[in-house]
């Protein structure tokens, strides 16, 4: 039983990618070497722009606020989205100078990724133990990522084109906030009337559920309600954290599983896109800027997730939900004017 495990995990953990950055995902394999189009003029990122994107990957990552919906708008709004081409990829892909700031975003997870490992070491070593035999609940643990990120990875890799194709948009992404929106005011109603539920027919309070006590059915229900986040905008953080809502978990344990989810899919994510375009990263931002990115990533998430969990225990997804509104109606209409 064991082996399979680890088996299953390592199938994961090579796949994942594909589900938290499905675009890079679908360009691996070109068929010939297409001539590098004509020329045009690249911009020149500045400290402030490595800065800002920093922030908003570090602040948005773990909140249900979806980071990729930010960072594209942010790139957008900053102007690193020029289709000028600046070289190749290992695969003889064509690079542009967006395909760069994309892939940087990517990259500059590594932060946010360090942060959270570094607030959860404990539970990392729990799943540790629990994979070497010396730990069941550890095992649950680790049982319950790997079945909950098995869905979303399995529909990132059939839908790849699709997702690329269509769902890359300033309109997308605001639709998908809206949408997300809805979602959570509805999975916080249904939270809070079930307590209120409880509370009238005085039944007895039960321990809170935890991540490791997780059945494999409800682990996986979880995935495939992430599943929806694959659609720019909704948010992986917010879907893990509605499913965890469905499934029985208080909004503390909730948030705390959808951070250890993050793990193997961001990790994986940005280990093969550093692979595949940190030459072409390199290139556009420098060691410099890019190192700078990572660090204030890091900062920044490490601070939201530890501010997050308090205020999530205390007022719920509402608030993050009226955001999402505000800020996809103002994408509509800005756009739209």
């Amino acid at each position: 039983m064991r082996s399979f495990k680890q088996s299953l995990l390592v199938i994961v953990l090579s796949a994942a990618w594909a589900f938290s950055n499905p675009v890079a995902a679908s360009a691996q394999t070109p068929a010939t070497n297409p001539p590098v189009p004509a020329p045009l003029t690249a911009p020149s990122p500045s400290l402030a722009d490595a800065i800002i994107l920093g922030l908003v990957e570090g602040v948005t990552e773990f909140l249900p606020i979806s980071s990729t919906g930010h960072l594209v708008l942010t790139t957008h709004a900053l102007g690193l989205d020029s289709t000028a081409p600046i070289g190749r990829d290992r695969h003889g892909q064509v690079i542009t100078f967006k395909d760069a700031a994309d892939t940087y975003t990517v990259v500059i997870q590594v932060g946010a990724i360090a942060a959270v490992s570094f607030l959860y070491w404990s539970q990392l070593l729990t799943m540790l133990s629990g994979l070497l035999g010396r730990d069941p609940a550890g095992l649950r643990l680790l049982r319950n990522v790997v079945l909950a990120c098995l869905p979303p990875v399995i529909t990132a890799l059939a839908f790849k084109k699709f997702i690329k194709t269509h769902l890359f948009s300033v309109n997308t992404v605001a639709y998908a906030l809206l949408v997300g929106a809805a979602l959570m005011l509805f999975a916080e109603w249904w939270r809070r009337r079930k307590e209120l539920s409880a509370q009238q027919y005085a039944v007895p309070h039960a321990p809170e559920l935890t991540p490791s006590e997780l059945s494999p059915l409800r682990a996986l229900s979880i995935g495939f309600v992430q599943c929806f986040a694959l659609w720019p905008g909704m948010s992986r953080s917010m879907t893990a954290m509605v499913g965890g809502y469905f499934v029985g978990l208080r909004p503390k344990a909730a948030a705390e599983f959808s951070f250890l989810l993050g793990l193997p899919l961001l990790g994986a994510a940005a280990a093969k896109d550093t692979l595949d375009g940190g030459p072409a990263v390199i290139a556009a931002f420098g060691w410099s800027h890019t190192l700078v990115g990572i660090l204030v990533a890091f900062a920044s998430a490490a601070l939201a997730v530890k501010l997050f969990v308090g205020f999530l225990t205390r007022n719920g997804l509402t608030p993050f939900a009226v955001y999402r509104i505000l800020l996809g109606a103002g994408l509509l209409w800005f756009f739209a004017v």
